[in-house]
Formats: structure tokens, C-alpha cells, sequence
């Protein structure tokens, strides 16, 4: 068939149609626009079979995920009642801190699992119509696994929550020390036995009863079969405990919750009872980011050493003393025998001012009384210059040479008010006592409610019954999560709270030794720099 000249022109043609096709294919494949790697993923859906529905969640992956092979460990972060997974990446800011601690060498680069919760308690409730617990081991986690690079394996797995969440990180590795290996509570939201039977009758059916059972009960009725198996006051205490051996938990809240910190502090004992391996802490604050933030430097680093495999330190950094006074700077004194050690501000002699008088009921059971009351005083003077605590007049009793009633205590104070320029009122005097001085502080205050305004406890060495507080007294109690006086440090901190007794109370890291002593007297300087104010 003879061809047209058009047909002719085109078939010569086509290969130079063909070359401009491929550069132009070419060209606009170079400019597509790259897809940039997203390491926080919000709105993830994963359909659970067990609820027949989607579940929504989070994942922040670390920084260099996508230029990497590695595999990375797990932390599933828990939210609050009421609150939803967003909370942690935007009240919460959880990539700049992650991030922080990270570049910094001092966690490893993990990834952050964000599950939608609802008002679940990330528990089954009773009725088997919504097994979150459930969902979340067989059907979460394995998702996550297949999804990301994770090291699967329980021991690359935990669990950090607040408040509602924070129940659920105590409660998911206590239940499942298959899946988990860690456990961060903040603000754990739960309740005493006491506490759960005393909620008002509308908050235990909206709140308890929807997950435990027991609608419309009241009283010990409450205590469902199902409510008992959940309780970390009692499945901590029945069977096989060394089940929980394998278990790292960080349990931590702060001071000014309404009655969470009494559920934690009680727990703390009864673990502590029990033999229950953890850590625990509580310094000023309430149910906020804004205390739960102060919480993340040591809750992450304590996840990355477990996921490391190293062990939490037993004690902190020691505190900053700083020069050492020389002892020409200490007066003594005799009253009824007892020698009693004086300093006085630097600027003192120069100075018309009336001075605040600090007591110290001083502790030194051990061989190093010289050296201890050096470092104390120390202490103390260096945080005056810096301007860090009141200019003060410091008088060290020393506790266990003799014993120190209530009329010695006033023959001494008689003393420092007579031969020194002091503020000699309730408002100038501040009494505080370590271990056996701080048991003896808390008779002195009670027995003389109208010398000292207020009373500081460093590991004070409390029985385990009630030995009475004062309101017209401010309390301060600062105890080692190893001190050997945990009940009755409960005790006496239980009562204040329950006498609306004005305080603050810390329990920190560390063991019962002086260093301890010297840590918890320097974080109470601003405390006391403020009580000499008011």
C-alpha cells in the first residue's frame, strides 16, 4: 500500500517524538516533588477485631528513622481521662523533650506509641463488651511491631502514662510482664480500697462501676471480685510475687493532688511492705504538664536504662556545699551539760538587724559529728551569702547524748534570745531534725505549738502510729524512697493532709545516710527562705 506523504513525514518523524516524549517524561519526573519523612504521625487507624471498629493512635519515630536500619525500642504513652492521644505531642511536647534528651546522649532513640483511650482505664471492663487491656496486647502492639522497625521483645516495651494513663502504666505490665517490662505512673489515678468505697455515689457509677461492676453498691459491696483482680493494693500481695521480680517501675506525683498523692504514698508503703521492687517520688505539684514535664528528665532516662539493661543509680548527685567554713566561725555553749554550736551570719557582728534562728536537732549516730556539722553549717552559710536563704543566727542540739524536753528545749532558746540579736517570736524560729532529731522536732512542735513556726523533717525516724500534728505549725517532710521509717512517714503525712495542716511534702531519691540529709537540706532552702517571709 503506497503511503500518504503525511503518514511518510510522521513514521520518519517519530523517532524525534519519542526522544522529546522521554525527556519531557524525564523532565517532569524530576520534578515531581519529594515526598519529605514525616517522623510524627498523627490520626494512624488500626482496625481491632475485638471492638469491630477502628482504633486511633499516634507514633513519633526518632530523628534519623528514615536513614536508618536499626531497630528501636518501644515506650506506649498513656493519656489522661477525658483527655485523647494528642495530649502528649502538643500540651504535653513530647518531640522537643524526646529530642532534647536524646541528642544530649542521655536516653536512647526510642519510639513513641500514642493510643486513643477514651475513659477506658486501658482496662477490660467487666461486662467483656470493651477489652482494651486485650486490644492492646494481642492486637496493638503486634501492629506496631509489623508496622516499624522494633525490637520485639518485652524487655524493648514500656509503658508511660498520666493520671487515667498512669493507672494503666502500673497495671499493664503488672498484668502482662509477657508484653511490658517497664512502668512510668504519673499522678496515677486510682484509689485506696478506702478511698473507692468513700466516692461520692454519681462518681463511683459514672467513673468505677462502668469498668469494675457493683452499680448503685455502697459500701465494702463495691469491692467486686473483678474491682480486686485490678487493685494494685491487692493483686501487689497474693501468690507468686516474684512474678513482678523482672518489672522496673517509676511511680511518681506530686504533693498538692487532691487525693491522688495519698493513693500513691500508700502504694509506695505497700509495695514497700511487699517487697515489690520500684522507685518513687513526690515533690511540689499538682495534676498538670506542668509538674508531669519536671517528671520526664528522670521517667525517660529511667526507660532508657532498662531498655539498656543498666540499673538506676541508688543515689543522686550529692548537693553542691560549697567552701568550707572554718570552725573559729562556731560558738559553744553549755546548758545542763549539753553543748550547744552557734553560727552566725557572715555580717552578724557589723549588723544592728535582729536576726531568724534556725534549731537544728542534729543526728550524727555515725562517728563523723565534727565533719557533718562542718558540711551543714557550710551549707547553710554559703546559701545566705548567695542570697539563696535568709541571713540567719544556725544553733545545732545535738540528739542522743542526752535527752531534750520540752524545758530544755526553752532554756536553750532562752539562751540565743538573750545573747543574741534575734527575731524572738514563733515567726523567727524554725525547728528542723534529722532521723532522731526529726522524730524528737515533732514532739518539741506539739508540745510547743507557740515557739516555732514551722518544722522541717529530713528522714525523720517516725513510729508507725499516730503521734499528732499541730495546725498552727507549717510541716515540711522530706524522706528517701529508702528510708527505713516509710510507714511512719505515711502516717504523719496522711494526718496532715487529712487535718488540712498547711505543709509540703518530698520524697526523693537515695538511701538513709547523712549525704541524704544534706541533699533533702538543700532542696528545702527555698522553702524555708520563704516560711521566714511569711
Amino acid at each position: 500500500m503506497k503511503r500518504s506523504y503525511s503518514q511518510v513525514s510522521f513514521y520518519r518523524s517519530l523517532p524525534l517524538w519519542v526522544g522529546l516524549l522521554s525527556l519531557l517524561f524525564v523532565s517532569c519526573k524530576d520534578d515531581e516533588p519529594v515526598t519529605p519523612f514525616v517522623r510524627l504521625l498523627e490520626n494512624q487507624k488500626m482496625y481491632s477485631t475485638l471492638f469491630d471498629n477502628d482504633i486511633t493512635y499516634a507514633v513519633l519515630l526518632p530523628d534519623g528513622y528514615d536513614q536508618s536500619t536499626d531497630s528501636y525500642p518501644v515506650v506506649y504513652l498513656l493519656h489522661g481521662y477525658g483527655d485523647t492521644e494528642r495530649a502528649w505531642y502538643t500540651s504535653g511536647g513530647l518531640q522537643y523533650y524526646a529530642d532534647q534528651y536524646t541528642d544530649a546522649g542521655a536516653i536512647v532513640p526510642m519510639i513513641y506509641v500514642m493510643p486513643a483511650a477514651y475513659y477506658s482505664y486501658y482496662v477490660n471492663k467487666f461486662s467483656g463488651d470493651y477489652p482494651y487491656m486485650d486490644m492492646m496486647t494481642d492486637e496493638l502492639v503486634p501492629t506496631i511491631d509489623s508496622l516499624f522497625r522494633t525490637v520485639k521483645d518485652k524487655s524493648a516495651r514500656a509503658v508511660m502514662g498520666y493520671s487515667m494513663g498512669g493507672y494503666g502504666a502500673l497495671m499493664l505490665p503488672s498484668l502482662n510482664p509477657d508484653v511490658f517490662s517497664v512502668g512510668v505512673p504519673l499522678s496515677m489515678s486510682f484509689r485506696t480500697d478506702e478511698q473507692y468505697i468513700e466516692e461520692p455515689q454519681d462518681v463511683f457509677n459514672s467513673q468505677w462501676a462502668n469498668l469494675f461492676g457493683g452499680f448503685g453498691a455502697t459500701g465494702t459491696a463495691r469491692l467486686t471480685d473483678y474491682y480486686l483482680q485490678h487493685s494494685p493494693f491487692h493483686y501487689f500481695g497474693i501468690g507468686d510475687l516474684t512474678r513482678f521480680d523482672e518489672l522496673k517501675f517509676l511511680i511518681d506525683c506530686g504533693d498538692n493532688e487532691e487525693t491522688l498523692s495519698i493513693t500513691s504514698d500508700e502504694l509506695h508503703t505497700f509495695m514497700k511492705d511487699h517487697a515489690i521492687k520500684h522507685e518513687y517520688r513526690v515533690r511540689n505539684g499538682g495534676h498538670s504538664f506542668e509538674y508531669w514535664k519536671k517528671s520526664y528528665p528522670e521517667a525517660f532516662k529511667f526507660i532508657s536504662n532498662a531498655f539498656e539493661n543498666i540499673p538506676h543509680p541508688d543515689e543522686p548527685a550529692p548537693a553542691t556545699i560549697g567552701s568550707l567554713i572554718d570552725e573559729s566561725v562556731i560558738e559553744t555553749h553549755q546548758v545542763q551539760g549539753l553543748p550547744i554550736k552557734v553560727m552566725t551570719p557572715v555580717d552578724y557582728v557589723i549588723s544592728s538587724a535582729n536576726f531568724p534562728v534556725l534549731y537544728l536537732l542534729h543526728d550524727t549516730d555515725d562517728g563523723q559529728h565534727d565533719e557533718n556539722l562542718i558540711s551543714t553549717f557550710s551549707l547553710l552559710r554559703n546559701n545566705m551569702v548567695s542570697g539563696k536563704l535568709t541571713k540567719s543566727i544556725v544553733v545545732e542540739i545535738p540528739v542522743g547524748t542526752m535527752e531534750i524536753s520540752s524545758a530544755l528545749m526553752m532554756e536553750i532558746i532562752g539562751l540565743i534570745d538573750t545573747g543574741y540579736h534575734t527575731i524572738s517570736n514563733r515567726q523567727g524560729r524554725v525547728l528542723l531534725g534529722n532521723e532522731a532529731g526529726g522524730t524528737l522536732a515533732t514532739t518539741l512542735v506539739l508540745d510547743n505549738p507557740q515557739v516555732f513556726s514551722s518544722c522541717y523533717l529530713f528522714n525523720a525516724l517516725l513510729p508507725d502510729v499516730s503521734i499528732g500534728a499541730t495546725g498552727e505549725v507549717f510541716y515540711y517532710q522530706d524522706v528517701t524512697d529508702e528510708c527505713s521509717a516509710f510507714r511512719g512517714n505515711h502516717q504523719l503525712y496522711t494526718e496532715i493532709r487529712n487535718e488540712n495542716i498547711d505543709y509540703e511534702y518530698r520524697v526523693r531519691q537515695g538511701s538513709q545516710n547523712y549525704q541524704a540529709f544534706l541533699n533533702g537540706l538543700s532542696e528545702s532552702i527555698s522553702s524555708i527562705k520563704e516560711t521566714l517571709m511569711n
